[in-house]
């Protein structure tokens, strides 16, 4: 591993990596991109077809693919970063690069929190909160997470820890040392905001509808099944596909000095690498979605019969006391 020194009046220094190691990573993305693209806009279509069905859950299936797709097609520029070694594109085309990446991080795991918890309130409280499980509410939803993750992003992404450029090299997103305030703050936040509660939301929804689905003997095995693995991809999703890099962002905090850093780069890279699968992952969602949509509505209409023969019962009662 190389590295490139700022010079005798500034601090830090960049990472050069391998050709070997460069290609390696190009042929990685290059299969996301294949893979993705097709898939995702196949996830698209479906979702409008969930939504012209008044199915919420094809809201955010909309928007995750949305998100993917959107990120993945910009991977071609990451692409020609990994095979020229050096970014070409100028600082603002790697401010917006940088903006997607996370931009689709957040709102990927903010969509996967609703999803997990719409199961949650249609399989526990199918009555209760049903005004969430509308359509018009999901869209609302959706807005509001696209505004706040960009804002986010807005605040956190800044020109000196996202670029550098001189008269021999420009890099983009490779810049690590030194640290500045912002990026530490951002990591703390990103960690703790942008991972441990998104796990901690979908893994009580999970436990909670999964304990609800058991409980419900009127559940067949079958849709038990379905649910189950429904939100057990969601889960796994956040915690293996965006796991890794949350954990990155600590470590790299508390690196010191490029000989320190050496063995990290390598883990930093494949973090990063595996949290870009979230886009073949997502996909996958939409034909558990499918199914369970039904079980949603069956469920619905059967609460609600029970509550029309309450209130039938009752009123007889009242009728035969008079």
């Amino acid at each position: 591993m190389e590295y490139l020194t700022l010079g005798a009046n500034a601090s830090g220094c960049f990472p050069v990596e391998t050709p070997l190691r460069r290609k390696l990573f190009l042929l990685y993305y290059l299969t996301v991109i294949i893979i993705s693209i097709p898939a995702n806009t196949f996830s698209l279509y479906v979702s409008c077809q969930h939504i012209r069905q008044k199915n919420d859950l094809g809201v955010y299936l909309f928007h995750l693919a949305l998100s993917d797709l959107t990120f993945t097609l910009g991977l071609s520029l990451w692409m020609d970063f990994l095979w020229r070694g050096v970014w070409t594109h100028g600082g603002y085309v790697c401010l917006a690069s940088i903006f997607s990446l996370y931009t689709n991080f957040y709102t990927s795991e903010a969509f996967l929190c609703c999803i997990a918890v719409n199961r949650y309130l249609a399989v526990v409280h199918p009555l209760r909160y049903a005004w969430t499980r509308k359509v018009s509410t999901a869209a609302m939803i959706s807005v509001t997470i696209w505004v706040l993750v960009m804002g986010f992003n807005v605040c956190t992404i800044t020109w000196e820890d996202s670029y550098y450029e001189n008269n021999m090299f420009s890099l983009c997103y490779d810049i690590f040392l030194p640290l500045s305030q912002t990026m530490a703050n951002a990591s703390i936040a990103r960690f703790f905001l942008g991972f441990v509660v998104p796990v901690l939301i979908v893994f009580f929804s999970t436990r909670s509808t999964c304990l609800a689905v058991k409980a419900n003997r009127a559940t067949m095995d079958e849709e038990r099944l379905r649910i189950s693995k429904l939100l057990t991809v969601v889960l796994l999703c956040l915690l293996v596909c965006f796991g890794p890099i949350h954990v990155s962002f600590m470590v790299r905090m508390l690196l010191d000095g490029c000989q320190s850093f050496k063995w990290f780069l390598i883990i930093y890279k494949v973090s990063t690498a595996i949290s870009i699968m979230n886009c073949l992952v997502d996909p996958l969602l939409y034909c558990f979605i499918t199914r369970t949509g039904g079980f949603d509505m069956k469920r619905t209409e059967t609460q609600r019969r029970k509550i029309r023969l309450a209130a039938s019962t009752s009123e007889t009662l009242k009728r035969s006391e008079v």
